[in-house]
């Protein structure tokens, strides 16, 4: 967060009647956040830097829907949080790897850097997760392997 000092000459409001009347700094709402004569900025995911919001918290938590197969799972997930975040979140849900993972969203696979509200993710928006194929295939693979050198019944060949 970045506070920027400022005159009260910046923000001196005008009377419409010319009347004289005390419009000082007593009621705070001309000077800025909080009466202080400092204005607080944040940066946004974006990099814009804008003066910061107030009455809103420091983050909005939506609901995201998200189906893997025949099941959903509804996460509740910070607005500005990442795609690779919100991986993570699944990851406790569904038991696979945030690597594991393919999320799509308005039929587009997103990457872990781009943000829910950048994208256009809402409240109560539909997210649709699925396993890599590529990481699908290569543990049936393993498991395969694993039960082939296991096997206690191993064919005999004849010489």
């Amino acid at each position: 967060m970045i506070k920027l000092m400022c005159s009260k000459k910046l923000f001196r409001r005008s009377s419409s009647k010319g009347s004289t009347s005390s419009s000082s700094s007593s009621d705070g709402g001309d000077v800025g956040v909080g009466g202080r004569g400092e204005i607080e900025w944040e940066v946004r995911p974006g990099g814009m830097l804008v003066q910061k919001r107030e009455g809103r918290g420091d983050a909005e938590v939506i609901t995201v829907r998200v189906a893997t197969g025949f099941s959903w799972h509804d996460v509740s997930i910070g607005a500005t949080c990442t795609f690779g975040e919100l991986k993570v979140v699944l990851s406790m849900a569904t038991g696979l790897e945030p690597r594991e993972q393919r999320l799509l969203f308005r039929g587009k696979e997103r990457e872990d850097t781009d943000h829910l509200h950048m994208i256009g993710v809402r409240d109560k928006d539909k997210v649709l997760l699925l396993e890599d194929p590529a990481l699908k295939d290569m543990k049936l693979r393993a498991a395969l392997a694993g039960q082939a050198v296991q096997s206690p019944y191993r064919p005999f060949i004849k010489v």
